[in-house]
């Protein structure tokens, strides 16, 4: 928890300083529906890990390809997509290369949200096998062969 802590205080701080430096206030998310969901272009280089956060900073996502990075490799060799949801409970959920969604309710590695890039409300993130839409009412994110999950702060759901 104090990591936690000392992490939201350091992004606060930069927060303020990129406002205070004269960077436009943080968008406002669109209403849901006004809208055709678009898809965000890619984040980052092919073969790096990419992340995003909602709007609302609740919850964010870090995608890891296929063979991984230098510091991190996924139990089967990737891809992965993994998504933390901070309040009301910290939960993460993840997709592999097969088999269903998972949900950790016992995270021993809290470390949610990076600041941006933002997926902001009715647009798609797609990466790999994976795409995501993000809504006001949740993050609805899924493999192309079907299985997926859900996070919001009132719902958890994954196949």
């Amino acid at each position: 928890m104090k990591f936690f802590a000392a992490c939201l205080l350091a992004v606060l701080s930069m927060t303020h300083q990129v406002l205070a430096d004269g960077a436009p206030p943080p968008r406002l998310p669109s209403a849901e529906g006004d809208r055709t969901p678009v898809t965000v272009p890619e984040m980052k280089t092919p073969g790096q890990q990419q992340e995003f956060v909602l709007p609302s900073g609740n919850i964010g996502c870090i995608y890891t390809p296929e063979g991984g990075t230098e510091v991190y490799q996924p139990a089967d060799g990737g891809p992965e997509l993994s998504c933390d949801r901070v309040e009301p409970s910290y939960v993460r959920a993840t997709l592999s290369r097969k088999g269903g969604a998972r949900l950790a309710k016992d995270v021993g590695d809290p470390s949610c949200c990076s600041a941006g890039p933002v997926l902001d409300y009715g647009q798609t993130w797609t990466a790999g096998p994976f795409s995501c839409l993000s809504t006001r009412t949740g993050l609805a994110c899924e493999r192309n062969d079907g299985h997926s999950f859900f996070l919001s702060r009132k719902r958890l759901a994954a196949n």
